[in-house]
């Protein structure tokens, strides 16, 4: 039997890519993916189980994830939705506005997400979490500086990741952040190194492989430990 997996941000890059894989396996997976726009999230459509709207800007769209997922056990939450941060590159060019939004969508909105869907991953089996970060969250490699909102917007969602690895842990949940890579996306670029396809069968390759004693990591899509 398969498992029920839900992932934000899908309708498009990485996250249309993991429904894309995950709905091609024909093990009786059930794939719900969200979009802010669905009836324009032609692809999403193609490939999901299920298409639910989702503004992981917005707190009302967030709480309606609870009524929306009614009658779903999630084994697997992919909290991949987020943003990059353009005008947040230097002290000079800070925007103050754009600061607070980066944060709140890269690093405050997959707990909200989470918290919104706590009882459908309590009655799934796997109870796994993944909160899609970066290798630029983190303190210890950065040796170039820059890019303020999406280093500490995602470095901010690792500490919670650990919270939420730390808090849920003695229910059976296994909590990881992931970096997916330097991906040909819109947000990667056409230089990157890796494919959607590429990225994403390995980041599923890593994830079933996780283990009760890999809650609170930090890790490589390829399963690796990343430093903090």
């Amino acid at each position: 039997m398969g498992h029920t997996y839900l992932v934000t941000g899908a309708n498009r890059g990485i996250g249309l890519e993991f429904v894309r894989q995950l709905s091609g396996r024909g093990a009786g997976e059930v794939v719900i993916g969200t979009a802010r726009n669905p009836d324009a999230a032609v692809e999403l459509a193609a490939a999901a189980t299920k298409v639910i709207p989702l503004d992981v800007g917005d707190d009302r769209s967030i709480a309606a994830l609870r009524e929306q997922t009614s009658g779903y056990a999630i084994d697997v939450l992919i909290n991949n939705a987020g943003v990059g941060s353009p005008r947040t590159k230097s002290l000079e060019e800070m925007d103050a506005a754009e600061l607070r939004r980066v944060f709140e969508i890269n690093a405050l909105s997959p707990v909200l997400v989470t918290r919104a869907l706590l009882d459908r991953l309590r009655q799934g089996e796997r109870k796994v979490i993944v909160n899609i970060s970066s290798q630029l969250a983190s303190i210890a490699n950065n040796n170039g500086g820059s890019s303020y909102g999406y280093r500490g917007s995602k470095a901010a969602l690792n500490m919670l990741t650990t919270c939420m690895a730390n808090e849920l842990k003695s229910e059976g949940f296994i909590c990881v952040a992931m970096h997916p890579g330097w991906v040909r996306t819109d947000m990667g670029g056409p230089n990157a190194t890796l494919s959607p396809e590429e990225s994403v069968g390995m980041m599923l390759k890593t994830i079933e492989q996780l283990r009760p004693e890999d809650t609170g990591r930090f890790l490589n899509y390829d399963g690796t430990g990343l430093p903090w």
